[in-house]
C-alpha cells in the first residue's frame, strides 16, 4: 500500500489546499454572475497564488540556502533512513487479512534495545536489522494513521504477552521477532488481531538517546517516588528535565513498578509524548542546529520496510502536518491478567476488549473507541509511574 492512498475511499479525497494546483475552482459561471466578475476572481486567484508561491520559494531560500538545497536535504535524510528487505510474511495472500480500502495505515512499530545490523561497506545498504535468535524485540506497538490523517492511535502489546506464533505453537510475542524477524512478527500480529500491516518500522531505543539530545531533552513528570530496586534507580516525585541518557533509563526499567512490563510500555509511551511535544515546540523547529541534529538522528534510530520510498515519507509527512500533541493517542492493549505458564511469567489479553479495539482500528474507528474507553485504564493518562 502507498503513503498516498489515504487519499482514496468512501470519503473522497480530503480537502486540501494547493499552492501548485493551476486548476479553477469552477468550469462555470454562479447564478447572476458575468464573464468580466468570473475574469476579475480568476485574475485575484492567479495573483494571490503567485504571491503565495514566491513568499514560500523566499521563505526556502532564506532557510536552505535555495530550493535545490532544500530537495537535496530532504533527500539526503530521507535516504539515510534504512530500508528493511522482505520484512512482509511469504504466506499466501489469502492467508492474510483483507484491507479495509479507506481505513488509513497502520504501522508495527518493534523496538529494539540494540540493532544488529552490520557496518556498512562501500557504501552499500545496511543488513536487515535482525540476525536469527540474536535478539527478541523489546517493544512493539501498532501505530494507526486515520484516514483523513487528522489523528494518530499507537497501541503498545506487552512483550511478554501470550499468543499464537505461527509454526511455533504458544509463546511470548517477542519469540516471533527472533525466531523470524520482521517477517513472523508481522504474520504474528496481523493473525492475533486480523489487522492488515501496511508497513513495519523497527526503532532502535539507544538511538533515541540521540534524538532527546537533538531536542534539547525532554520534561518527564513523575506523579510519586519510587525507591531504587536492584539495578533500577530512584525516581524522586515532580518534573525532570532529562537528557537522552536519563530518558533511556526511564524507558528502559521495569524493576519497583508495580505492574512491571505494563507500567513500563507506559513509560515508554509518556517518554513519546514528550518527545512529540519538545519537537513541535518552536524552539526546537525554528533552531537550525536541533532541527538539523534532529534530522540527522533519525536515521540512526529508524529503520522501514522497503515498500516505503523517500516520495512515501515526504507525502507521508506532508499529510501530517496538521497533526498536534493532542491529536495522538496511546493506550496497551486490553490486560487480561498475569499467569505462569511453562515457568514462565506471561501477560494475558482480555479477549473480548481486544476484539473491539482490533475491529476499531481495522476500520479507521478509532476517535470512536477513545471516546467510548477514555476512562480505561488501558489508555495513557497524565500521570505515569
Amino acid at each position: 500500500m502507498n503513503a498516498r492512498e489515504y487519499e482514496d475511499g468512501a470519503g473522497g479525497r480530503p480537502d486540501s489546499l494547493s499552492l501548485f494546483d493551476e486548476r479553477d475552482e469552477a468550469d462555470g459561471l454562479p447564478e447572476g454572475g458575468t464573464e468580466e466578475a468570473a475574469a476579475g476572481r480568476g485574475r485575484r486567484r492567479r495573483r494571490t497564488r503567485r504571491v503565495l508561491i514566491w513568499t514560500l520559494a523566499t521563505l526556502l531560500v532564506l532557510i536552505g540556502g535555495g530550493i535545490g538545497g532544500i530537495y537535496w536535504t530532504a533527500e539526503h535524510y530521507a535516504s539515510s533512513v534504512e530500508r528493511i528487505p522482505g520484512a512482509f510474511p511469504s504466506v499466501p495472500e489469502s492467508a492474510q487479512p483483507k484491507p479495509v480500502p479507506g481505513a488509513g495505515l497502520t504501522f508495527l512499530l518493534v523496538g529494539l534495545d540494540a540493532r544488529s545490523d552490520v557496518a556498512t561497506t562501500g557504501g552499500q545498504a545496511k543488513a536487515p536489522a535482525w540476525k536469527e535468535g540474536a535478539s527478541r524485540s523489546d517493544t512493539m506497538m501498532l501505530m494507526h494513521l486515520s484516514a483523513d490523517r487528522r489523528s494518530v492511535s499507537l497501541v503498545s502489546i506487552a512483550r511478554d504477552t501470550w499468543v499464537p506464533v505461527p509454526g511455533h505453537g504458544m509463546a511470548k510475542i517477542n519469540a516471533a521477532y527472533s525466531w523470524g524477524g520482521p517477517p513472523l512478527m508481522v504474520d504474528t500480529v496481523q493473525k492475533l488481531t486480523g489487522i492488515r500491516i501496511d508497513h513495519v518500522a523497527v526503532i532502535d531505543w539507544n538511538g533515541f538517546k540521540k534524538l532527546t539530545d537533538a531536542v534539547g531533552g525532554v520534561d518527564i513528570t513523575i506523579p510519586q517516588t519510587i525507591e531504587a530496586k536492584g539495578d533500577a534507580r530512584e525516581w524522586l516525585k515532580g518534573t525532570h528535565h532529562m537528557s537522552g541518557d536519563e530518558a533511556l533509563l526511564y524507558v528502559r526499567e521495569r524493576h519497583g513498578l508495580p505492574n512491571g512490563d505494563l507500567d513500563r510500555t507506559k513509560r515508554q509511551q509518556n517518554f513519546l509524548r514528550a518527545l512529540m511535544i519538545q519537537t513541535m515546540n518552536a524552539g526546537t523547529l525554528g533552531n537550525p542546529g536541533r532541527l538539523t541534529g534532529l534530522l540527522q538522528a533519525v536515521g540512526d534510530v529508524v529503520s522501514v520496510d522497503d515498500r516505503l520510498s523517500n516520495t512515501d515519507l515526504y507525502d507521508l509527512g506532508w499529510s501530517l502536518r496538521g497533526v498536534r500533541p493532542d491529536d495522538v493517542r496511546f493506550m496497551n492493549a486490553p490486560f487480561g491478567g498475569f499467569d505462569s505458564i511453562g515457568g514462565q511469567d506471561v501477560v494475558k489479553l482480555d479477549t473480548a476488549a481486544s476484539a473491539t479495539l482490533w475491529e476499531a482500528v481495522r476500520n479507521d474507528r478509532m476517535d470512536e473507541y477513545f471516546a467510548q474507553h477514555r476512562t480505561t485504564s488501558d489508555t495513557l493518562g497524565e500521570s505515569v509511574r
